[in-house]
């Protein structure tokens, strides 16, 4: 199995750099919580794929633009004749995933 690993955010890096030092405005710490809870979500859901013993290539949060618009893809598995794009959510530390055929 190949992979792209999941690395840390650099928005999120920078965050929890501001959040150690200083005092978040609440807007700030919103969207700061929400990263982390997004990254752990996609973490989460990697240990599972790790468990995958079919030969496929697994990438992770793939970012792509289109007409000036970015968007994100958590975790895409490819297999032979299939490929599974995989929309994680983090919910009060449950991590559940959407999937996209």
């Amino acid at each position: 199995m190949l992979y792209k690993p999941r690395l840390l955010p650099i928005d999120l890096i920078k965050m929890q750099s501001l959040n150690a030092w200083m005092n978040l405005t609440p807007t700030e710490r919103k969207y700061y919580l929400n990263r982390e809870k997004g990254f752990e979500g996609g973490s989460k859901f990697d240990k599972l794929t790790v468990k995958i013993e079919s030969n496929c290539l697994i990438l992770k949060d793939l970012l792509f633009e289109l007409n000036n618009t970015e968007f994100q893809i958590d975790s895409t598995l490819i297999f032979q004749n299939t490929i599974s794009l995989f929309d994680v959510k983090n919910y009060e530390g449950v991590a559940g995933t959407y999937m996209i055929k």
